[in-house]
């Protein structure tokens, strides 16, 4: 058995360095890099920014679907007959909002070490303890995104008409399944211009995880450029990474955009 998963590993370890855009035998830094600083291999930087850039991927969709799910369920409760969340609801945005991204990575990094430090003799750990730098980078983002998110999911609400809610009662559908065959579906179309901004943004905000220590596109290049003093070369090159996740992320939401509208068209 171990012997099996010792090929699929090695399988997958092939495949994945075959189909690697950045430094696989079509890679851009293997096509265009050679015998340049971004290199793939010891003659270069180039393993260490690609490396750089599927950290930077990996923390944007790890926080997307946390930041999501906060933000749809505050925007939930923003609505609320109960008066005691609603003002939750209205703390939490604002708190978040007004705090600039790099104190709220500060806050939950080091406020959540503190806070299992001293709970650490309460559940049998001896010694320092550290969080994990991308996990607690993934929560920072999340708890930010969550907060505009929000406020986005919460005008979408209010465009759409109460009638909808009673149809959903007049077919016999509880409000779940009213919730996620009618409200959903129009719920995405008329959020994703909005979200549209807000992913990006997520994208550029995952650079303030460097500061932690977390290997993504900035520190990268950061430490290329700090070793061989070239650092107009390398920061434009992280110019040019972000510019291209911007791009493809533009053509990725169009195809949700077109998707979303088809129900659209056929009424």
């Amino acid at each position: 058995m171990s012997g099996a998963f010792s090929a699929i590993g090695a399988f997958w370890t092939y495949v994945s360095t075959l189909l690697d855009p950045f430094c696989g035998p079509v890679g851009l830094f293997s096509l265009f890099g050679n015998g340049t600083l971004v290199a793939c291999g010891d003659a270069g930087w180039g393993d260490e920014i690609a490396f750089g850039v599927k950290v930077t991927i990996s923390l944007a969709l790890a926080t997307l679907p946390v930041g999501l799910l906060i933000g749809f369920l505050i925007a939930l409760a923003a609505q609320s007959e109960e008066k005691s969340l609603r003002l939750a609801t209205g703390i939490y945005t604002t708190i978040f909002r007004g705090l600039p991204e790099l104190l709220t990575l500060f806050i939950v990094y080091y406020g959540i070490q503190m806070l299992l430090q001293s709970m650490a003799g309460y559940i049998g750990i001896t010694g320092p303890v550290e969080i994990n730098a991308f996990v607690a980078g993934m929560v920072a983002l999340s708890v930010v995104f969550s907060s505009y998110a929000s406020e986005v999911l919460l005008s979408a609400f209010k465009a759409i008409p109460k009638g909808q809610y009673e149809a959903g009662a007049a077919l016999g559908l509880s409000r779940g399944h009213t919730m996620v065959l009618i409200i959903i579906p129009q719920l995405v179309r008329i959020a994703l211009p909005g979200m549209t901004n807000l992913w990006v943004i997520l994208l550029k905000d995952t650079s303030y995880v460097s500061i932690i220590g977390v290997a993504c596109i900035i520190r990268q290049t950061g430490i290329a450029a700090c070793v061989s003093k070239e650092a107009f070369f390398f920061y434009s090159i992280a110019c040019l990474l972000y510019l291209i996740l911007a791009l493809l992320s533009s053509i990725g939401i169009g195809f949700i955009d077109r998707w979303s509208r088809k129900s659209e068209a056929r009424r």
